[in-house]
């Protein structure tokens, strides 16, 4: 059973490579022994291997990527689609370029990664892609119109993928975090809305990016092989918490 866990030689990809859930995610392929390539827009290396400087939401960026990982490793075993950026904004608020601005990042960036890595696993008959969505999508929070609806449809791409990558041994699932300390949420997660998410979070805490990285981990190794079209919830039960107080009989 222990082997069906082994992600020892994996050639791993990984978008928003640098900071958050992206690094933490790097680190846990690296230390289970996979060699691992990203993409952030500052291109910061967590570890060693393929760390590039561009924005996932240049189609151009992500296929030199998957390129030059292909050339240099002969093929991708995994790759993990997570770059992101927040936008906390009345929908009646946001403007045109406000919109576009966090699909390109959000949505288009994730399509980009999903086809450069899809179009190497059907190659090779094998592969797992992990896409990174959000509990936001499930429990809807005002101001985040934008990221919700990128969300979303990042969970609807994943389910019809899923679709059309099995028969050729591809598996295509979501991780869905809830809260998470990031440095992208730095500054949306106030004091008062941090004691909100500790009262509200069954398991009591924000969750860390390890946390998350372990799910999306997972979905990577063989003991999930049989698991596809699959959006996995890491919220420490935020999304199924419907406890208002009532009083016992």
């Amino acid at each position: 059973m222990a082997s069906r866990f082994d992600l020892s030689g994996r050639r791993v990809v990984v978008t928003g490579a640098s900071s958050g859930i992206g690094e933490a995610v790097v680190r846990g392929f690296a230390e289970a022994g996979a060699r691992v390539a990203g993409i952030s827009l500052d291109g910061g290396a967590p570890v060693d291997g393929i760390f590039v400087e561009g924005d996932t939401g240049d189609p151009d960026a992500v296929e030199e990527l998957a390129s030059r990982v292909e050339a240099e490793w002969g093929g991708i075993d995994v790759w993990v689609n997570n770059a992101a950026r927040l936008l906390v904004r009345p929908a009646l608020e946001t403007t045109d370029e406000d919109w576009h601005g966090l699909l390109r990042a959000n949505l288009h960036g994730y399509f980009y990664g999903c086809r450069a890595a899809a179009r190497r696993m059907v190659a090779a008959e094998s592969g797992a892609i992990v896409n990174v969505t959000s509990a936001a999508r499930i429990q809807a929070v005002p101001g985040l119109a934008a990221y919700a609806a990128a969300k979303g449809a990042i969970e609807a791409l994943t389910k019809t993928l899923a679709l059309e990558l099995a028969p050729h041994g591809v598996t295509v699932n979501a991780v869905a975090p809830g809260a998470t300390d990031t440095q992208m949420n730095t500054h949306a997660y106030t004091a008062e809305v941090r004691r909100t998410y500790e009262e509200r979070i069954p398991l009591g805490r924000i969750a860390t990016a390890d946390d998350v990285a372990g799910a999306i981990l997972f979905l990577a190794t063989d003991a999930a092989r049989y698991v596809t079209g699959h959006e996995l919830v890491v919220d420490g039960g935020l999304t199924v918490n419907g406890a208002v107080g009532h009083a016992e009989d």
